[in-house]
């Protein structure tokens, strides 16, 4: 998988390889169930989780539970960034928008 790819070829050292390879297990179990069974929707969000890993991560980075839980929060806020309301016409006028909650 790309992902653990991504992780595995990282330029860190060998314990904080090891720690960020058992943190990312650790994350995509806990949150594997959100992203359903589509192929390509499941790899990119490992990918994300990859990527959001690797950018919690230092040299010194060797807490299994701080990197799945720091890659965890980045995550979540990335795909926050992400979110923007939705307007839609109203079906009585086509001309005036509407928020979507």
């Amino acid at each position: 998988m790309k992902a653990r790819r991504l992780i595995d070829g990282a330029a860190l050292g060998p314990e904080t390889l090891k720690a960020e390879g058992e943190a990312f297990d650790q994350a995509w179990a806990q949150i594997a169930g959100n992203f359903g069974d589509n192929p390509t929707q499941v790899e990119n969000a490992r990918l994300r989780l990859a990527e959001a890993m690797l950018s919690v991560a230092t040299e010194d980075s060797k807490d299994v539970a701080a990197l799945k839980d720091g890659a965890l929060q980045a995550m979540a806020m990335d795909y926050r960034s992400d979110i923007r309301p939705t307007a839609r016409y109203s079906d009585r006028d086509p001309t005036a928008l509407h928020r979507i909650s």
